[in-house]
């Protein structure tokens, strides 16, 4: 099961669309995760389209259209992976443990809110994922985007997909 990881698209305030790149790897991906600060309704009406299947949540600049649409955390079990989806986690100093701790009965958390990306496992085993901006790098050096694999109750394959704007 092939997964495309997203947040803080900011759409339509930091970017018109999502880059031309993030629409090929949803069309090809089983499972779309978007980690909130989607900004405006039609995103999320174009990923439902174009998904197979959209995990998605609300974040901290989503307005009531949104969250009426998006709940706060959003979990689901992907071939025996326990997934959480949220929008903000804090600051980065004790987010594993104080992760961990929120979300017991999870393997991995996507998050966003930072626009950093982020690749770090919990001494519980908590798996926790941020796959930046695609649209609004940011101090990073590049937007960026995750995909991952699950096969057989494991997570494997995360890489991180730097967003090269052409002029």
């Amino acid at each position: 099961m092939r997964l495309v990881l997203m947040a803080d698209t900011h759409v339509p305030k930091r970017a018109r669309d999502l880059p031309p790149a993030l629409w090929a790897e949803v069309e090809a991906a089983d499972v779309v995760v978007h980690a909130g600060d989607w900004v405006d309704v039609p995103l999320l009406d174009a990923l439902e389209a174009r998904s197979r299947r959209l995990i998605a949540c609300y974040g901290n600049n989503d307005g009531p259209a949104l969250r009426a649409r998006l709940p706060e955390i959003a979990r689901a079990e992907l071939d025996g992976v326990r997934l959480a989806v949220v929008h903000e986690t804090g600051q980065s100093t004790g987010r594993e443990q104080r992760c961990a701790e929120r979300f017991p009965d999870t393997d991995v958390l996507v998050f966003g809110h930072s626009h950093i990306p982020w690749d770090t496992t919990a001494t519980t085993g908590l798996r926790l994922l941020n796959p930046g901006s695609p649209t609004d790098r940011r101090r990073q050096p590049y937007a960026t985007f995750q995909t991952a694999t699950v096969a057989g109750g494991q997570l494997s394959g995360v890489e991180l997909h730097r967003v090269i704007r052409r002029a």
